[in-house]
């Protein structure tokens, strides 16, 4: 069984589907995050030197998202923003 196959089947489970959709939003952030410093050639080494931090937290904040367990601040993502050249932009929509 391959990855997409084993996902398929896993968000077939209604408490396995509720809890992944959940995480959307994390998700969302941290494909735009990982992009962004895609786009820039930085390094995470170059964005914790901007940033004044050690390498390992840049690690740390773009996993903690993928994993749900930790929130980063938005103080620590404006500062990530900052540090490759963006700004962070925040939005509340509506429920449909």
């Amino acid at each position: 069984m391959n990855h997409k196959q084993l996902k398929e089947k896993a968000l077939k489970r209604k408490g396995v589907f509720e809890e992944y959709t959940s995480l959307e939003p994390e998700f969302t952030l941290l494909r735009e995050m990982l992009l962004a410093r895609k786009k820039t050639g930085l390094s995470q080494a170059a964005i914790a030197e901007r940033m004044g931090t050690k390498p390992p937290a840049i690690t740390r904040l773009e996993s903690s998202l993928s994993g749900g367990k930790h929130s980063p601040s938005l103080s620590t993502i404006k500062k990530y923003a900052k540090a490759i050249g963006y700004h962070l932009e925040v939005h509340l929509v509506q429920n449909q």
